[in-house]
């Protein structure tokens, strides 16, 4: 079957000119070096994106989570960076982790953060700032209901 296959296709090449093949090649060749100056593919390996993008692109990851596979791979994903994400990311996955109902995930969110700041300070400004968010959803912080002192 794939010898006729062939059989077919091959007479279809034969009558393309050879002066618009060439045409065809230098145009699509000038065409890509235009496109690849001007207009640049977010899913290029090379590609570095801006942080306001990495910021948008976890926002959007977060909001499209629909269970709880999604939602720790897309954790683990954000928190393997070398930073601390803006709190509009940390709110996004605390509200995957509540629609998908994984309180568990959503305590663990507030470890990560605090594995990841450089000092308290820091922590408790993430908290002061993600108040709202852990009030409205009802996670509780893991420092709150294991005191140091009853380990």
């Amino acid at each position: 079957m794939s010898l006729l296959r062939c059989a077919r296709i091959a007479p279809l090449r034969r009558t393309i000119p050879s002066s618009l093949r060439l045409s065809a090649r230098r145009g699509f060749a000038l065409q890509g070096r235009r496109l690849a100056a001007a207009d640049i593919d977010a899913h290029d390996p090379h590609h570095e994106e801006s942080f306001e993008e990495f910021t948008a692109r976890y926002e959007k990851e977060f909001e499209s989570v629909q269970d709880v596979f999604e939602l720790q791979r897309n954790l683990n994903n954000a928190f393997a960076y070398d930073l601390v994400h803006l709190p509009s990311v940390i709110i996004a996955a605390l509200r995957a982790a509540r629609r998908v109902n994984d309180y568990p995930t959503a305590v663990r969110v507030f470890e990560g953060i605090k594995a990841k700041v450089e000092n308290k300070g820091q922590y408790d400004e993430y908290l002061r700032e993600l108040e709202g968010i852990r009030s409205e959803l009802g996670v509780n912080l893991k420092e709150s209901m294991f005191p140091e002192g009853q380990a």
